[in-house]
């Protein structure tokens, strides 16, 4: 296992990056017009600039970077050398995808397109999901030819799912910093050493960024923040976790814990879809179905919309510790149950008023 001061070093770093460059970010955005104009269907009321993913992606690479220099990375297999850049190159990828569509407006299939090429390419460097297990029964299921459609679709589900929630202020950073933190003390648990720095730079990037992303914003990530960390969250759980189900200990949960860790935007869209399919509806025509939107609708204020998905993040996250048997991992779950009851009861509390005043 590598010493502290790494994973140390890439949080800190991240997060300084982080924050010296996106005012410079937002400002040249500002003067070079690339701004997210208000609409009916959008929850902000002022031009905002959404290049915000630039100043993440920046973050995160410096702090791999240096700690790759200060010889984190070395004592790595050849095929884990693969996995790593795997996972680097693919999130340049997806985020030069993104920053593309945020400056010059990409058609959805165009971008679908793209991402679908560039999962294809990550999976045959080693980032792929080989198997699955069965739910109380521990067997573990080999996919063989449908390994490709199922790591294309994980990787490029998630970047879409969590592009699809960045609809309100600190949102999708907030969500993505919480899971990159819970899935750097899973990696680091399973002596996960390479996916766990990973994940302590996309937490330092996530988290810092919500300086000047949290309600009210000064700037968005767009496309390219939330194309970039959507598909590195994914490609880490595949390697860090997914494939650590070998291990006989850790066989029945390790394939189950990605999905509770990003549950929230899994369910999201997963809900969402369903939900136009039904009406009817293109399902990637944008709409105001999301959680966030219900929330907002029934009266709930902008930051207790966000504090509230953030417990529902920490608490499925919470449910991964516990499953997994760290040290005092049902005791996280039970904290993180009590504020999610909390804040539920908040959410139910506001409701309410707002229908009596009606």
């Amino acid at each position: 296992m590598l010493g502290g001061q790494y994973y140390l070093i890439a949080f800190i770093l991240a997060v300084i990056v982080v924050w010296f460059t996106t005012p410079l970010i937002n400002h040249w955005g500002r003067r070079a017009g690339y701004v997210d104009q208000p609409s009916a269907r959008k929850m902000h009321h002022r031009p905002m600039v959404r290049l915000g993913g630039v100043s993440i992606f920046l973050g995160s690479l410096v702090a791999l970077l240096v700690v790759w220099n200060l010889g984190a990375f070395g004592a790595m297999s050849t095929k884990g050398e693969w996995e790593v850049w795997g996972v680097v190159l693919g999130g340049l990828a997806f985020f030069g995808i993104g920053l593309f569509d945020d400056l010059f407006d990409l058609s959805p299939f165009s971008r679908l397109l793209a991402q679908v090429a560039i999962a294809s390419v990550v999976w045959n460097m080693g980032v792929r999901i080989d198997f699955f297990t069965l739910p109380f029964l521990g067997n573990l299921v080999y996919l063989d030819i449908l390994s490709l459609p199922i790591t294309v679709i994980w990787l490029v589900g998630l970047a879409n799912a969590i592009n699809w929630i960045d609809g309100l202020d600190g949102l999708a950073a907030g969500v993505c910093g919480i899971a990159a933190v819970v899935l750097f003390v899973l990696c680091l648990f399973m002596e996960q050493s390479e996916a766990a720095l990973i994940a302590a730079a996309m937490a330092g990037g996530a988290l810092g960024f919500l300086r000047y992303n949290f309600n009210p914003a000064q700037i968005f990530m767009g496309d390219g923040g939330a194309y970039f960390m959507g598909f590195t969250l994914g490609a880490v759980a595949v390697i860090g976790l997914v494939k650590v189900a070998a291990m006989a200990t850790v066989a029945v949960t390790a394939v189950l814990l990605p999905y509770l860790v990003l549950a929230v935007p899994i369910l999201d869209m997963s809900v969402v879809i369903l939900s136009r399919v039904i009406k009817g509806k293109s399902p990637f025509k944008a709409d105001k179905g999301h959680l966030h939107h219900r929330l907002i609708n029934a009266g709930i204020s902008h930051r207790l919309t966000v504090l509230f998905i953030y417990a529902l993040t920490l608490w499925a996250g919470s449910l991964a510790l516990g499953f997994s048997n760290i040290p005092s991992g049902w005791g996280f779950a039970i904290g993180a149950t009590l504020l999610l009851i909390y804040l539920g009861w908040q959410v139910w509390r506001n409701s309410r008023s707002v229908e009596e005043q009606d």
